[in-house]
C-alpha cells in the first residue's frame, strides 16, 4: 500500500537542503555502484546510465548526474505500470522495465524499479536504475536498428515490468530466457547484477535515512521540495519574454522514411505572466516503419531538455518543476505516443535531439539572450555497436564504443561544451579511452582528431566536428550506427553559422574512400578502416560580433584557420599570429 499524507510541520531552509543533498547523495551512489560493477564498457568506461528516485505517487524527485532523456520523464511513467501490474508490493520486489510502450526510453535501456517499503509494507518511494546494454537479443548485432519496421524485426526482449526478483531472489526462469537471446550472455548477467546492486544500494540507503529522520520527514520533504521547485520554475519563466516561436528540424532520410527525411516541427509558446511554457509537438507526421519513432517517455523528455536548456540552470529538474510545462502529443505519430508494435530502437537520440533543437532553437528566436543553437546530430560509425568473433577468445563480442562525437551548440552566453555527445546526452557519457578499447575488443584506432574550420560560427561558436579512423584487428568485424546529420548539419540561431555535418567512409587500399549510407550494418574485413566524422555544433550570434582577441587565441589553439578568421569572423590575424587591430577595424565596418 501506499503512505497516505498526513499533516506535519513545516521544514525549514537549511533542513530542506541538507534533505535534498542527502537524496542526491543517494543517487551518487547508485550510480558510483554502476559504474564500478558494471561489465561492458558502455557501462564501466563510456557511462551509459542514469539514477533517480521518484515518490509513491510516482513523481520524479531527484536523479543523479544521469543522461537527460534517461530520466525527465518515463520513470514516472514506468512506476505507474508497475503499481498497476502489481498493486502489491513488498519488500524485496525488483522488476524490469524496458517497454517503450510502458514508461521506458527504448529497449536497449534495462531499467530496474525497487519499491521502498517501510517495516509496516507501506510503499514511501521507488528507486530506478537505467543501464544501456549492449545486446538485448536484437534481430542484429545492435541495439539501435534504425531500418527495423516493427518491433518484431526489431527483435529485442520487451519487459513491461516483469518482476525479477521477489524476496531478494532473481527469477532464474527469466535468467535462462535472457542467456538463451542474448549474444553475449555472460557480459549482460555482469550488467544485470550492477544495476539490480545499484537499485538496491538506493534502497538501503533510503532504509537507513528513514530510521535516521523519520518517514513523515521524508514525506514532508518530499511534498515542499517538489512545491520549492514549482516556484523556482515559475521565477525562471517570469524572467523570460513572452512570445509564440515555431521551428522545424529535419532528420536525414533512412529506410522507412520520406525521401526528404523526417522534418519535426516544435511550437513553443512562453506565458510569464501565468508563468507557464508548452511545446506542441502534434502537427508532425505519422508514426514510420522504421525504428526512428519516439516513445512517449522520450518524445516528452526531449522536448523538456530542449525548455531546460533554455532556462535558468538552477532550477530542479523534478516533477515540481515539470508542473509548469504543458507537452502536447498525440497517438500514433513520430514524436507522439507510439502504439504496438511500432519500433523505437532509436528513440533516445536521432528524432528526440531534432525536438530537442527545435525547442531551445526556438526560444532563441523568441528573444536575443535565451535558448541555444542545434546541437550536432548521432550516431556516427566512431559511437556504433560493434561485433564479431574475437580472435583472442574465440567467442562473439558485442559492444557500443564511443571513440568520438562532439555536437555541442553555442548558447546566449557561452561558447560550446564541445563533447557533448549529442543534446540528450548533455555531456554525461564519456569519451572511450583508445587504449583500453584496444585492450578490451579487437579494434584499432588510427586516428581521432577534431576538424578545424566546422565549428557553428558566431559570437559564441559551436564545437568542431571530430574525426575517427578505426578498423578491426585480427578479426573481422561489423559496426552498426544511425548517422544523422550528413544531409542536414546543425542549424545557428541569430545569425550564428551551421556546425560541420556529419559523414562516414570505407578507405580503400591506394588513398581513396567510398562513402557510406548514414544508416547502416558494414562488414569491415581485417585489416580495413572506416573513417567517421561526427556532427558539429551550431553557432549563436553574428560571428563578426565574437571578441577578436577570442578569434585569434581559436586560430592559435587550431579550431580554425587563419583564412576563416578573416572570411568569417572578420578579424585579421598576422603571420605570427598576433591581432592586426588595423585591419580587423577595416574588416569589421566594410
Amino acid at each position: 500500500m501506499t503512505a497516505e499524507p498526513s499533516p506535519s510541520p513545516r521544514l525549514d531552509g537549511v533542513t530542506l537542503a541538507l534533505l535534498n543533498h542527502r537524496f542526491e547523495g543517494v543517487a551518487r551512489k547508485m550510480a558510483n555502484t554502476l559504474l564500478r560493477t558494471g561489465r561492458s564498457g558502455v557501462l564501466n568506461i563510456a557511462r551509459d546510465f542514469s539514477c533517480c528516485i521518484v515518490t509513491a505517487d510516482c513523481d520524479l524527485l531527484v536523479t543523479n548526474e544521469g543522461l537527460p532523456i534517461h530520466v525527465l520523464s518515463g520513470p514516472d511513467i514506468m512506476a505507474r505500470a508497475m503499481k498497476e501490474f502489481a498493486p502489491v508490493l513488498r519488500r524485496g520486489d525488483a522488476f524490469l522495465n524496458n517497454s517503450p510502450y510502458h514508461g521506458c526510453s527504448h529497449a536497449a535501456d534495462h531499467t530496474i524499479l525497487v519499491p521502498v517499503i517501510d517495516g509496516e509494507g507501506i510503499h514511501r518511494f521507488t528507486v530506478l536504475a537505467k543501464a544501456h546494454q549492449a545486446d538485448i537479443g536484437n534481430s542484429i548485432p545492435t541495439t539501435y536498428h534504425g531500418s527495423a519496421r516493427d518491433v518484431y524485426e526489431e527483435g529485442a526482449l520487451i519487459f513491461p515490468s516483469v518482476k525479477v526478483q521477489e524476496n531478494y531472489e532473481t527469477s532464474q526462469d527469466f535468467v535462462r530466457m535472457c542467456r538463451m537471446r542474448i549474444r553475449v550472455p555472460d557480459q549482460w548477467w555482469g550488467d544485470f547484477l550492477a544495476v539490480v546492486g545499484a537499485a538496491r544500494i538506493g534502497e538501503q540507503e533510503i532504509l537507513a535515512l528513514a530510521d535516521e529522520v523519520g518517514w513523515e520527514t521524508l514525506s514532508a520533504f518530499s511534498r515542499e521540495w517538489l512545491d520549492y521547485s514549482e516556484r523556482r520554475m515559475v521565477e525562471a519563466l517570469r524572467a523570460m519574454p513572452a512570445g509564440t516561436a515555431t521551428r522545424t528540424s529535419t532528420h536525414d532520410h533512412f529506410p522507412g522514411t520520406p525521401a526528404e527525411g523526417i522534418t519535426v516541427k516544435s511550437v513553443v509558446h512562453l506565458d510569464p505572466a501565468a508563468a507557464r511554457i508548452s511545446v506542441d509537438l502534434t502537427d508532425n507526421i505519422d508514426c514510420l516503419p522504421c525504428g526512428l519513432n519516439l516513445s512517449e517517455a522520450c518524445a516528452r523528455t526531449s522536448a523538456m531538455v530542449g525548455i531546460f536548456n533554455s532556462i535558468d540552470h538552477t532550477v530542479p529538474k523534478n516533477a515540481g518543476a515539470f508542473r509548469r510545462i504543458d507537452i502536447r502529443l498525440r497517438e500514433n505519430c513520430v514524436v507522439g505516443i507510439p502504439r504496438h508494435p511500432t519500433s523505437t530502437s532509436v528513440a533516445t537520440t536521432n528524432v528526440a535531439d531534432r525536438v530537442a533543437n527545435g525547442v531551445q532553437s526556438a526560444i532563441a528566436d523568441i528573444a536575443e539572450g535565451h535558448g541555444m543553437a542545434e546541437c550536432g546530430a548521432v550516431i556516427p560509425p566512431a559511437v556504433g555497436v560493434i561485433s564479431g568473433t574475437s580472435p583472442r577468445t574465440g567467442g562473439a563480442f558485442v559492444n557500443q564504443v564511443f571513440l568520438g562525437m562532439t555536437g555541442g551548440a553555442a548558447s546566449a552566453t557561452a561558447d560550446a561544451w564541445v563533447t557533448i555527445g549529442h543534446v540528450g546526452n548533455a555531456g554525461l557519457c564519456n569519451l572511450d579511452s583508445v587504449e583500453l578499447d584496444e585492450q578490451r575488443q579487437p579494434i584499432h584506432v588510427y586516428a581521432r582528431k577534431l576538424v578545424a574550420d566546422t565549428e557553428g560560427a558566431g559570437r559564441f561558436r559551436g564545437a568542431p566536428s571530430i574525426a575517427v579512423e578505426f578498423g578491426p584487428a585480427g578479426c573481422d568485424m561489423a559496426v552498426g550506427y544511425v548517422s544523422d546529420g550528413v544531409v542536414n548539419g546543425p542549424k545557428g540561431v541569430r545569425g550564428g553559422g551551421d556546425g560541420g555535418n556529419a559523414n562516414q567512409f570505407r578507405l580503400l587500399p591506394g588513398g581513396g574512400r567510398e562513402q557510406l549510407p548514414g544508416c547502416a550494418q558494414v562488414d569491415l574485413k581485417d585489416g580495413e578502416r572506416l573513417l567517421s566524422i561526427s556532427c558539429g555544433g551550431g553557432g549563436y550570434g553574428a560571428p563578426h560580433l565574437r571578441d577578436a582577441e577570442q578569434v585569434v587565441r581559436d586560430v592559435a589553439e587550431g579550431w580554425i584557420t587563419a583564412a576563416r578568421a578573416q572570411e568569417i569572423y572578420r578579424v585579421a590575424v598576422t603571420a605570427d599570429g598576433s591581432l592586426d587591430r588595423d585591419a580587423t577595424a577595416r574588416l569589421r565596418t566594410s
